[in-house]
């Protein structure tokens, strides 16, 4: 697994732990980094990926309002809180990086956030991802244009 990706699965880790532990950024970063350490006490992930997951999780986290109401306005029918929890913070992470990071590009934002999906959510559930995240990026897209 590229290290782009490992940074991305993190953070959509890092906001599962926010999201269910009811814990602040700081927490989750305290407790999320320090279980990912050997015996020794050094961190089992490179910097290059560890920075990377910060960075999208500081995002995520500074601009969760933003990227709710993406995700609500985007989502036909459905709110956040009602999602499946991975499939919530699976949006947030990529969204984050739609909104926050304006030289990826959106097919490998989405493509990324689906082939992490394929490992955690339901089956059922990549259908739904990739439609959200598509018409999300159209939006995020249209704005950086206007």
């Amino acid at each position: 697994m590229g290290a782009r990706r490992k940074a991305r699965e993190l953070a959509m880790q890092m906001l599962y732990q926010s999201d269910l532990g009811k814990q602040t950024a700081a927490e989750v970063r305290r407790v999320f980094w320090q279980s990912r350490t050997d015996e020794e006490g050094a961190q089992t992930v490179d910097l290059e990926t560890q920075s990377f997951a910060e960075d999208l999780f500081r995002v995520a986290v500074e601009r969760s309002d933003e990227i709710d109401d993406l995700i609500e306005t985007h989502s036909q029918h459905w709110r956040v809180h009602r999602m499946a929890v991975v499939d919530r913070n699976l949006l947030r992470m990529a969204i984050a990086e739609m909104v926050g990071f304006k030289a990826t590009p959106h097919p490998i934002i989405i493509n990324e956030a689906l082939e992490i999906g394929r490992r955690y959510a339901a089956p059922e559930s990549i259908t739904f991802l990739n439609g959200v995240l598509d018409a999300v990026s159209r939006t995020v897209l249209a704005k950086r244009l206007a």
